[in-house]
């Protein structure tokens, strides 16, 4: 808790005065949160994150589910479509080479619609959970979906989840 208020402040930019005078707590009271001394409460918490421009969300955190492609190979799905940052989403990224074997390091860039349907393509194929979670964003998924060339077992295992989306229920 003591890393996240200190986290929160230090990227504000703001002063623990500043910050206290905002949240309606003592200087003294909020240096001993940034220093694990106290925990503040969940309502101080949320008052101090927003003396630093910020807010405290519980995001859902995607399960996957192993299955296996005609030939045995595993692939992965979650229950959820994952949500990526803007900043992440359209990274320029370096795949790792357990994921992207086929190539030398090669610097994808996110943003640039081809080269983000290449990356899905082969995140979808042979990611784990945790490239998956890394680097697919949902929505731009949503957004390729119909232009990926995938496994037919592939395709068919992620497709609840894109219809779900397209029907607002992502």
């Amino acid at each position: 808790m003591h890393t996240l208020v200190a986290e929160a402040r230090q990227s504000s930019g703001l002063s623990q005065g500043d910050v206290a005078r905002r949240a309606g707590t003592s200087r003294p009271t909020l240096s001993a949160y940034e220093h694990g001394q106290r925990n503040p409460t969940l309502d101080t918490l949320e008052r101090v994150l927003a003396a630093n421009g910020q807010k405290l969300v519980a995001e859902p955190v995607p399960v996957f589910t192993q299955y296996a492609d005609r030939r045995g190979k595993p692939f992965f799905v979650p229950d959820q479509l994952p949500r990526l940052s803007t900043a992440a989403a359209v990274a320029t990224v370096v795949l790792p080479s357990h994921v992207d074997w086929s190539t030398k390091a090669q610097a994808r860039d996110l943003s640039d619609r081809p080269q983000r349907l290449l990356a899905y393509q082969v995140l979808l194929a042979e990611g784990g959970p945790d490239d998956i979670a890394w680097f697919v964003d949902g929505a731009l998924l949503v957004d390729a979906w119909t232009d990926l060339h995938l496994p037919a077992a592939i395709r068919k295992s992620w497709q609840p989840l894109i219809d779900r989306a397209r029907r607002g229920f992502a």
